[in-house]
């Protein structure tokens, strides 16, 4: 079983390290990127918090390391995926996921971000300056997610490692 989970989170982080410099939208001087959304979903009900936040964090390293990212990747997806996982966890309901990714990214994400801007980029921005664009990023790519996980979970394979909940 550990096998597998390594195993998907390396296909995570590969997807998401090559399509970050494809599909993202520039905001100031974040870039929101919907397909990391999509990737904490997957990984917050496939393969639990350890796993979604540690494939977030390399994620979001990665797309530093290339210039594909800024530092704001780090506190929304890992903060969306963690919550999302816990969610999911309680309770194996994917909506209540969707919605920590939704709520833990968009909302929270974007707070924390505002002291990362401030004190780690000199950048002054308004305290609910990110909250619209990574919630209108952070809603289409649970939306992408929720559609990619639907089609895995027909998977036998995947199935086993979710742990079979609601849609």
């Amino acid at each position: 079983m550990k096998i597998k989970k390594l195993t998907l989170s390396a296909l995570f982080i590969a997807i998401g390290v090559l399509s970050s410099h494809l599909l993202y939208i520039p905001v100031g001087v974040a870039k929101a990127f919907p397909v990391q959304h999509a990737i904490n979903l997957l990984a917050a009900t496939l393969l639990g918090p350890a796993y979604g936040v540690a494939i977030a964090f390399i994620v979001s390293l990665l797309r530093n390391i290339l210039g594909t990212g800024s530092l704001l990747a780090f506190p929304g997806s890992m903060i969306g995926v963690f919550l999302a996982a816990i969610l999911y966890q309680k309770t194996h309901r994917y909506s209540l996921a969707m919605a920590g990714e939704v709520i833990g990214t968009g909302i929270i994400g974007a707070f924390v971000s505002y002291p990362v801007a401030k004190i780690f980029m000199g950048r002054e921005v308004a305290m609910f300056f990110f909250v619209i664009p990574f919630s209108a990023s952070t809603v289409v790519g649970v939306v992408l997610g929720a559609i990619i996980l639907k089609g895995l979970l027909h998977i036998k394979s995947i199935h086993s490692i979710s742990g079979g909940g609601q849609l």
